[in-house]
């Protein structure tokens, strides 16, 4: 992290999110709207003004739908986060909820949910 004031936090507008994350404008401002994302502050201009943190949010609400998870079921994962709770044993649930729906077990959807991933993405 060198040349970074410690506490200082990148801002990011929509456009170089949507860039980082393959996700569109239109997909970002309706996670927004349904409460998946939190209002970005704005600003003078009123442009949406993100944090990078931003980004890790969205790596795990594409890790939660490959799983099989509902953006309503994503944002009770989130609230559970945000009101300082661990949310682990509602996302097991929910994931065997799934698993069980679809007929496979929770291993095979992961690792069919890693497969899927580019080589260079996977974790060693």
């Amino acid at each position: 992290m060198k040349g970074r004031v410690k506490g200082y936090r990148e801002q990011v507008q929509i456009g170089e999110v949507s860039q980082r994350t393959g996700l569109s404008v239109k997909a970002l401002r309706y996670y927004e709207d349904i409460g998946v994302l939190a209002a970005p502050q704005r600003t003078a201009g009123g442009y949406r003004d993100y944090g990078t943190d931003v980004l890790g949010r969205l790596e795990f609400v594409r890790a939660a739908q490959a799983v099989g998870l509902t953006l309503g079921e994503i944002r009770e994962v989130i609230a559970f986060r945000e009101r300082g709770d661990v949310p682990c044993n509602h996302v097991l649930d929910l994931i065997l909820h799934h698993t069980a729906a679809s007929g496979q077990s929770a291993g095979s959807s992961v690792r069919a949910r890693r497969a899927r991933r580019p080589r260079s993405a996977r974790r060693r």
